[in-house]
């Protein structure tokens, strides 16, 4: 709008009146904009009971602006971050494997329990990063663009920079090679999220943790001899396990995005 509005337009404009179209409503809006002569005409065209209800919305702002903001009781752990959330299974995670070296240490006859329990130290924690059901934001985060398999690499990440010194210090504190509790635990790992694609990270991660410790744990404890698998030269097998893995989680990185969309969709019905 070149021109000023008419005070006849105006005093429509203010009222609402219907038969003013909405081309013309944009344009007076941005004239009023820059116009202060038009915008007092347009206060003066207001009906006494608009200008109430205008004065007591003037007096609520200012006595918020004068009262300023409430205090905020902050609180020193939020309960729905990341961290929150995994704390417990990271923890569980630590004190398997110091029960570990305590029972490795107390019982030199038995097998290596360290090299036992670490391929699937890391993965309660993994799972607990990627997970519905301990997160409350789940629905949110997993319709978001670069969830999927980013976002969880991002997680398993993070929980890796936690597990694997604590691995490390129990492989230490044993004297058992480092490729003998990374390499597996690594393994494991990836393979977690390759089938995570097909069946959801956790359940992946329950799966093999009940495989591997009823089929490798106990026979190894019952029998009192380390299986061949763990075995001083068995570390190149386990170096190329975890380059397929990695392969095959990448080449199916999709399968996160739809399974994620799967489950909200199970979700909403």
């Amino acid at each position: 709008m070149t021109t000023h509005p008419t005070p006849t337009l105006i005093s429509r404009y203010a009222s609402g009146d219907p038969r003013v179209d909405d081309a013309t409503v944009w344009a007076v809006e941005a004239h009023l904009e820059s116009c202060a002569p038009c915008r007092a005409q347009l206060s003066d065209a207001v009906g006494p009971a608009d200008r109430q209800l205008l004065d007591r919305v003037a007096v609520g702002v200012v006595a918020g602006i004068e009262a300023g903001p409430a205090p905020v009781r902050r609180r020193r752990l939020r309960r729905s971050g990341f961290a929150a959330r995994i704390l417990p299974s990271l923890a569980t995670a630590g004190a398997l494997m110091l029960i570990a070296v305590l029972f490795e240490t107390t019982f030199a006859s038995l097998p290596s329990l360290v090299l036992l329990v670490a391929p699937v130290a890391p993965l309660l924690p993994v799972a607990a990063a990627w997970s519905r059901r301990t997160d409350p934001a789940w629905e949110l985060m997993a319709t978001m663009p670069r969830t999927g398999l980013p976002l969880l690499l991002r997680r398993t990440l993070a929980v890796l920079t936690v597990v694997v010194p604590v691995l490390a210090a129990a492989g230490w504190s044993t004297g058992q090679s480092p490729a003998l509790w990374l390499l597996p635990g690594l393994a494991f790992t990836t393979g977690a999220l390759a089938l995570g694609g097909l069946v959801g990270v956790d359940r992946a991660a329950l799966g093999l943790t009940v495989l591997w410790s009823v089929g490798v744990i106990l026979p190894s404890l019952v029998g009192r001899q380390l299986p061949v698998i763990l075995e001083s030269d068995s570390w190149p097998g386990w170096a190329l396990a975890t380059v397929a893995l990695v392969a095959v989680t990448a080449v199916r990185a999709g399968d996160h995005n739809r399974l994620r969309l799967d489950r909200i969709s199970s979700d909403r019905s």
